[in-house]
């Protein structure tokens, strides 16, 4: 099995979408690439809405053998707007941004076709942040 963290806006819609694919063995919400938090805790929703600095994230768990993570990134780009900062459909704030965080580099040799396709048919850099986890 594989991990992928993306963001794309509110974590409830991206995770039910993704459960609907064969290949994907679990998925989590939670909050990714803030700050540290000194106290070893996950930032609360409270703390993430007064602008925290984290982004609401799914992590996807999936089976390569099923599902490529190129096949998972065109499903992502799919149901984003990948060249809005910071929001995504009603949703409006930093926590709500667009992401793909990799667990490993080996998997950014994957991502990077992907991403290069979809910022040449936006005609425009992406906001999709493109970071390890």
């Amino acid at each position: 099995m594989k991990e992928i963290y993306l963001a794309g806006g509110c974590f409830w819609g991206l995770q039910k979408f993704f459960d609907q694919f064969e290949g994907v063995f679990s998925t989590e919400v939670g909050y990714a690439n803030g700050p540290e938090y000194t106290n070893q805790h996950a930032p609360a929703y409270e703390e993430v809405c007064r602008n925290s600095g984290h982004a609401e994230t799914v992590k996807v768990t999936y089976d390569e053998s099923l599902l490529s993570l190129p096949e998972l990134l065109h499903y992502f780009f799919m149901v984003i707007d990948p060249v809005s900062v910071n929001r995504q459909g009603n949703d409006r704030g930093i926590q709500y941004r667009t992401g793909i965080y990799f667990t490993e580099m080996a998997q950014l040799r994957e991502i990077r076709p992907v991403y290069d396709a979809e910022q040449d048919k936006a005609g425009q850099p992406l906001a999709v942040e493109l970071q390890p986890i």
